[in-house]
């Protein structure tokens, strides 16, 4: 994985990725990872395949076959 060092960074900027870092409970570099994405609109992209996975699963439907008896399923795996 890439590194990034970042020099003279001022010592506010410092101190607010500090502070948000212990508010949301990460790392200083999770922080700054979390908020170069949403800067470069990255965030956004994950959140669209979420959203479209769920959209995807929430309509999928399964043959409704009725009661399924596990006896007879065990029974048929082991008589392979």
């Amino acid at each position: 994985m890439p590194t990034l060092q970042v020099r003279d960074l001022p010592e506010d900027v410092y101190v607010s990725l500090v502070m948000l870092a212990d508010k949301e409970s990460r790392s200083i570099t999770q922080q700054a990872i979390t908020l170069l994405r949403e800067a470069l609109g990255l965030h956004a992209n994950n959140r669209l395949r979420r959203k479209a996975l769920l959209d995807k699963i929430a309509v999928k439907t399964f043959p409704d076959s009725g009661v399924i008896d596990s006896v007879s399923l065990v029974r048929e795996d082991r008589d392979r």
